[in-house]
């Protein structure tokens, strides 16, 4: 297994420890596990493309475990009665019709690329969580927790744009 695919699985075994953390209410714990398990999602991609050591095993592998780290994050946020709940079936809902249109492209033998809408709602994501759990860190600092919810909202916008560019590039998917 190279480098990029081991920080990847990395990340997934960082879940439980982060999840953990934050339901034990070590919100400083959870949010350096979670800036550190993000921190990997950077590295092992630049480093994939940077020696050639990109696997079909990273290319699935690699946004599946970004979305666990994140809707873990997400749920738990919910539980804090910091996001409402139906925020996370609006960006469930996103990736279960991107991820359908892509098995049902890549049966085709056809590739439906991740886009830069899709690649910012991820930075987004991954920004707004963090600012959350330090806003609850600091026992809801209200400037933290107006630019992690203004991050989660914009996180949120990105989802339904890029979900809606998708299926617009790929409306011939459905045909297939």
């Amino acid at each position: 297994m190279n480098l990029p695919n081991k920080l990847t699985v990395g990340r997934m075994i960082a879940v439980p420890f982060f999840v953990a953390a934050f339901m034990l209410q070590y919100y400083m714990i959870a949010f350096i596990i979670f800036i550190a398990a993000s921190f990997t999602d950077l590295l092992d991609g630049k480093i994939a493309r940077a020696r050639g050591l990109v696997t079909n095993f990273g290319k699935i592998m690699d946004p599946l475990a970004d979305k666990i780290l994140v809707y873990s994050a997400l749920c738990l946020l919910i539980g804090e009665g910091t996001i409402p709940a139906w925020s996370l079936i609006v960006i469930l809902a996103r990736e279960f019709a991107v991820s359908g249109m892509r098995t049902v492209a890549a049966s085709e033998g056809r590739v439906v690329a991740a886009g830069m809408s899709g690649k910012i709602k991820t930075v987004l994501q991954m920004l707004a969580v963090p600012t959350l759990i330090l806003a609850l860190t600091l026992d809801s600092v209200y400037v933290l927790m107006t630019i992690g919810m203004a991050l989660f909202w914009a996180s949120l916008a990105a989802t339904i744009y890029s979900g809606c560019e998708y299926i617009i590039k790929n409306k011939d998917v459905f045909s297939m």
